[in-house]
């Protein structure tokens, strides 16, 4: 149930999204949204600040915090180790080649409460060059050493850090706040920049996660699908584009400024006046589910893994014209269904051009591929039902035609306090036991990453976060556990972390405005965008 001051800011939401009812008499009172100082580091670090209004209701910060930390350097990382005995006999090794080790544990357990693991490292150096020097004799040991910075370790470090934060209040602000696929359309990539330059925004942030390479189309669990796919739910004008992962975090706009940070979940089905079966995925290739999550036979498992990719051998998935590109071709059954949902045409093959404007394509494998054949012959009619459910309570979330969703994780903040939970989200070692998932975890969850955020003030207010990283003597980047403080401390009663990483990027009229850790400016899934 939402708090009732909660309520009152979100009452033209309520033909959204019904999760709660009772409405205050009036929203609460604008604060200011920066602590006295970020939660970066140990308190007293010197910050500079900046801000600049951007349109009424819109306002851009920049913070600066911190400074090169002299205990940080380079080091050497062996290996990482998730038991006791296998971090020495990674240490062993590294004696073997003539170097002495250092066995270090991850600085934060894994959710189980069990550690994490173990790093074994070599040397500390102040500058990078030092480090390289061990690593042909590490090589030879038959070893795959990486130098690392210890500042982006996520123990503690005086910074610095660079902060870019974009606040949009909607009584205030005129204009349209909403999600945009790239290309305008699910498959394909585009730089937030040339987002904001191809609609006209007044500024955006990049959005949820997605797919990258497409190129390779044989089904394995790393292979990923159709570039630009968002990696999870996504929603343009009240129309559901992508299906979720699993019941992840995921904000919910509306095109008057109102958000909402909320678990969501997707059912998907066929109908026809004899049977009804499920839709395992919506506009992606068959076969492939990144970031796992996904219903019926995925392996090696239906709950969420984060930058892992799932297969399902017996799949039905669906395809509208938001897709954008040529389907996906191969062994199995499709169909075309016209604007009445008829069945016009059908195939023992799949592939060809995307469905037009209103119509739908529905493609199976395996067991599914029996019985779109046996049910899908041409003048059937087949009913693709499409539904968000809010993955606390299960019940149904009806969408108005101007809604838009991004997809994201880990949630960060749940009515103002810290709610992590890496299980649930996805990021957990314990999911997909046996694979260098611990590993995963410390340098995705644990070691500090450029990070894109997102959270909803209880006075309706939306705050966008961007913290550059991996940028020795700039900006370190911050944990996982550091983003949710960093939002918790900006008043937010709920957050949630978008994609991040290379990804991370604030863009304004005057172009990039924070600094992206790629060479160049990346090409993402899609972004939210601030519209005059």
């Amino acid at each position: 149930m939402r708090k009732p001051t909660r309520v009152a800011a979100y009452a033209a939401l309520a033909s959204v999204c019904v999760l709660g009812t009772g409405i205050a008499s009036a929203a609460p009172e604008r604060s200011e949204l920066l602590p006295d100082e970020l939660p970066l580091g140990p308190a007293g670090l010197a910050e500079q600040r900046s801000q600049e209004e951007l349109a009424p209701g819109v306002t851009l910060y920049r913070i600066v915090r911190g400074a090169v930390d002299p205990d940080d350097g380079y080091t050497v990382t062996a290996g990482f180790a998730t038991t006791a005995a296998d971090a020495e006999a990674l240490a062993a090794r590294v004696r073997a080649a003539g170097l002495e080790p250092r066995v270090e544990p991850a600085v934060e357990p894994a959710s189980s409460g069990a550690p994490l693991g173990w790093t074994v490292r070599v040397g500390l150096f102040p500058t990078a060059s030092g480090a390289e020097a061990l690593l042909p004799a590490l090589r030879a040991a038959g070893l795959s050493p990486r130098v690392d910075d210890t500042a982006h370790d996520g123990g503690s470090t005086d910074g610095p850090w660079r902060v870019t934060i974009l606040e949009v209040d909607p009584r205030e602000f005129d204009g349209t706040v909403r999600t945009e696929l790239a290309t305008g359309e699910v498959a394909g990539r585009e730089t937030t920049s040339a987002i904001v330059a191809r609609i006209g925004a007044l500024a955006a942030v990049n959005g949820g996660f997605f797919t990258i390479d497409g190129s390779r189309n044989v089904p394995g669990p790393w292979l990923e699908g159709t570039d630009g796919d968002p990696a999870g739910i996504a929603v343009r004008d009240g129309r559901l584009v992508s299906e979720a992962v699993g019941d992840r975090p995921a904000l919910l706009l509306t095109g008057d400024g109102d958000g909402r940070v909320r678990r969501l979940a997707t059912e998907l089905t066929v109908r026809t006046g004899r049977s009804v079966t499920e839709v395992t995925g919506l506009n992606r290739e068959p076969g492939l589910v990144l970031n796992c999550g996904g219903v019926g036979a995925a392996t090696p498992t239906s709950t969420p893994a984060h930058d892992y990719t799932c297969g399902n051998a017996h799949e039905l998935v669906a395809f509208t014209a938001d897709f954008g590109a040529s389907l996906p071709s191969g062994a199995g059954h499709q169909v075309r269904l016209d604007a009445h949902d008829r069945v016009v045409e059908a195939a023992r093959v799949r592939g060809g051009t995307e469905p037009a404007s209103g119509t739908v394509v529905l493609q199976a494998t395996g067991d599914a591929a029996a019985w779109l054949a046996e049910h899908g012959t041409v003048g059937a009619r087949l009913v693709l039902d499409t539904d968000v459910v809010d993955g606390d309570t299960g019940r149904r979330v009806p969408l108005r035609p101007d809604a838009s969703v991004v997809n994201g994780g880990p949630m960060l903040v749940e009515d103002g306090a810290t709610a992590l939970d890496p299980v649930r989200d996805g990021w957990s070692p314990a999911t997909l036991a046996g694979t260098a998932r611990a590993d995963f975890y410390w340098r995705w969850y644990v070691r500090r990453n450029p990070r894109t955020a997102a959270g909803v003030l209880p006075d309706g207010r939306l705050v966008f976060a961007v913290v550059d990283g991996r940028q020795v003597g700039r900006s370190v980047g911050l944990s996982i556990t550091e983003t949710a403080e960093l939002m918790r401390s900006l008043g937010v009663e709920d957050a949630l972390n978008l994609d991040g990483g290379g990804s991370s990027t604030v863009v304004t009229e005057d172009g990039v405005v924070n600094t992206p850790s790629d060479p160049i400016e990346r090409p993402v899934g899609d972004a939210v965008v601030l519209l005059p």
